[in-house]
């Protein structure tokens, strides 16, 4: 693959440390062929993850330190992203049009878990990739409000239901099948659990890269369908700075380790108030809570999330903050989680069993 002189690349690639990834380049099995001619090193490598966005800050961070190399007068990048199946650890069937299932689960409620899930998976979607999202509230359904309101998704022949499309995502929810917004769901756990089955194998999802589902809060019948009968990939824990949310945001967390589900990481949502006349910070709901959880369950800590005014805003008139403004602040730090969160599932086992069908995208 390499010679004396490519080398020289080799070493210097692997001091090169992915963000997202936390490895070097060379032993995180990116690079795929290197090319040194004429003072012009051509790297061909493969991101495991959607990256849209950050691809640029990657090649110009490489690229100054090769340009200070003797000889090396042009650096140019073939960069593809592949986004493959990961393992299962309960051994489920994946479903066939779904590569990967992620679950964003909380501990309790009002920690602002369904708005984490959508600006999420929307995120996902502006860095390359094929999303949907379901809402697995059954109770109590948000993602219809936070995608636009109510709509009735079309039944075909065949009796699956068609997905409806929001802002590029695939999204199904019970809201979008009971007569208005306002309808209770008055079920007992069995009815809910199988609703849940339903609302995933019905619906014809159509070539994800990635299934975001957002779960209700606790540890209760539906987390317990989806850890036992649902091919969840990973889960992420939502949680606040407090006490109180931390508690239950460990449960979860264990949990989801009880039944071999790999936890990909924790958000810290509202870590700060930022004061909208004069852009004062302050940790209202206290302050190192997700970190220090980070720290005692030995996982990463994605990223912490502030109490904004427009993140509330913006999900109540149905168009989250990633889709207000993708270059805004706000949408920066959900778009660096989800690459993360992304990031961390590509550290998984591969599923061997499934077709890899890659997501392309070249840059120059």
């Amino acid at each position: 693959m390499f010679n004396k002189k490519t080398d020289v690349i080799e070493s210097v690639l692997s001091t090169c440390i992915d963000p997202y990834l936390e490895k070097d380049w060379v032993s995180a099995g990116l690079i795929q062929k290197l090319d040194w001619v004429l003072g012009k090193v051509t790297i061909t490598a493969t991101l495991p993850y959607p990256a849209a966005g950050a691809l640029e800050a990657l090649k110009q961070s490489i690229s100054e330190k090769l340009l200070v190399l003797p000889g090396v007068k042009r650096v140019h990048f073939e960069l593809d992203t592949k986004i493959l199946a990961y393992q299962v650890p309960t051994g489920l069937p994946g479903l066939p049009q779904v590569k990967n299932i992620i679950a964003i689960a909380s501990g309790k409620g009002g920690v602002g878990k369904s708005t984490c899930a959508v600006n999420l998976a929307l995120a996902l979607h502006i860095e390359g990739a094929r999303v949907g999202i379901l809402d697995a509230d059954i109770y109590g359904p948000s993602q219809p409000l936070l995608l636009g309101g109510h709509a009735k998704p079309t039944i075909r022949s065949d009796k699956k239901i068609e997905p409806l499309m929001r802002h590029g995502l695939q999204v199904m929810s019970i809201g979008y099948l009971l007569d208005g917004d306002d309808t209770p769901v008055v079920w007992r756990g069995p009815m809910v659990s199988s609703a849940l089955q339903q609302l995933l194998n019905d619906t014809a999802w159509h070539d994800l890269d990635y299934l975001i589902i957002d779960l209700p809060p606790g540890t209760g019948d539906i987390q317990l369908t989806l850890s036992q009968k649902i091919p969840v990939a990973g889960a992420v824990i939502v949680t606040t700075p407090q006490d109180m949310a931390l508690l239950d945001a460990k449960k979860g967390l264990a949990m989801f380790r009880k039944v071999n589900v790999p936890v990909l990481g924790l958000i810290e949502n509202m870590s700060a108030h930022i004061c909208q006349k004069c852009g004062h910070e302050e940790p209202i709901f206290g302050e190192g809570g997700g970190k220090s959880m980070a720290s005692e369950y030995q996982v990463i800590l994605l990223g912490s999330l502030p109490l904004d005014m427009r993140i509330r805003a913006d999900a109540d008139r149905g168009v989250p903050s990633v889709i207000t403004d993708p270059q805004s602040h706000i949408a920066t730090l959900y778009r660096n989680i989800a690459r993360k969160m992304a990031a961390q599932l590509s550290l998984q086992p591969r599923d061997l069993r499934l077709k890899q069908a890659s997501l392309h995208i070249k840059t120059q």
